[in-house]
């Protein structure tokens, strides 16, 4: 298996999420196997933080996010999905993609996510992308346009077979990311998860960044700054003290650090807040 699903405890990953409705593959299950992944395990970067490797074995991922119920960023995320998909019988098929989201200039391919076969149609499913991302697969077509919860998504087409993921702003369209449909394997992402994880022009090695999507809101904490974005456009936003911090991780983000590393965060990256 390319995924590595026969290796997944399939029951301990489904209690994480929430899950439990029957699993088979069809368009119905993936649906509901991406909304509760979303739901359940945010997007973060604290084992950087932390000062360790990013592990992406299959057995490395599952006691971070199922055991010990860790968040984790893109190639985490969607490594595990992939093995969860896999195990269940759906087609998945890895890609990469050209971070946008602003951008000024050309990033490097860095971001994976997934074309996922079901109901005869080829899926778009990310479940690491944080807090703009998708609440569930959306067509992976050009043309799409649909909304999830409060929020909309669509997919335009560009020269050279680019496609891009876009989400409705207050202000209009806003890019995500750009990518082809080349394949990209397991080992594929070992080279982009060693560039994001240790590559001075990472944004992911400067401070702390947890993210998570809901239907009617997106909450983000960059550093010491929480903002919450809503569709219209508002958006709360507010710096966290040291003294709240560790409660914020759980009421925004349901992260709970040990003692140790919790410490070891604060030592690290709010010395002097």
């Amino acid at each position: 298996m390319t995924w590595n699903g026969e290796e997944l405890d399939v029951d301990a990953y489904l209690a994480r999420i929430g899950y439990e409705g029957e699993a088979k593959p069809d368009l119905e299950t993936l649906r509901a196997l991406h909304r509760a992944h979303v739901a359940s395990i945010p997007f973060e970067n604290l084992e950087i933080m932390l000062g360790r490797p990013v592990l992406l074995d299959l057995a490395a991922l599952q006691d971070k996010m199922v055991r010990r119920r860790r968040g984790g960023y893109c190639y985490e995320q969607n490594l595990l999905f992939a093995a969860v998909l896999e195990r269940f019988g759906f087609s998945v098929k890895g890609l990469g993609a050209r971070v946008r989201a602003g951008a000024s200039s050309t990033r490097p391919t860095s971001h994976m996510l997934l074309s996922v076969e079901a109901d005869g149609e080829q899926w778009h499913c990310d479940v690491g992308f944080g807090g703009d991302g998708l609440l569930e697969p959306i067509p992976m077509r050009e043309g799409v346009d649909v909304r999830q919860g409060e929020w909309r998504f669509g997919i335009v087409g560009e020269d050279e077979g680019v496609r891009v993921l876009r989400t409705e702003h207050a202000d209009g369209w806003f890019d995500l990311y750009a990518y082809t449909m080349d394949r990209r394997l397991p080992v594929d992402y070992v080279v982009m998860n060693h560039y994001t994880s240790t590559h001075p022009k990472s944004p992911f090695i400067r401070r702390p960044v947890l993210q998570q999507a809901a239907p009617d809101v997106r909450r983000r904490l960059v550093g010491a700054q929480l903002t919450l974005t809503r569709p219209d456009g508002s958006t709360d936003e507010r710096d966290v003290p040291v003294s709240e911090l560790r409660e914020t991780l759980v009421r925004e983000f349901g992260i709970e650090l040990g003692d140790d590393d919790f410490a070891e965060l604060i030592r690290a990256h709010y010395a002097g807040a």
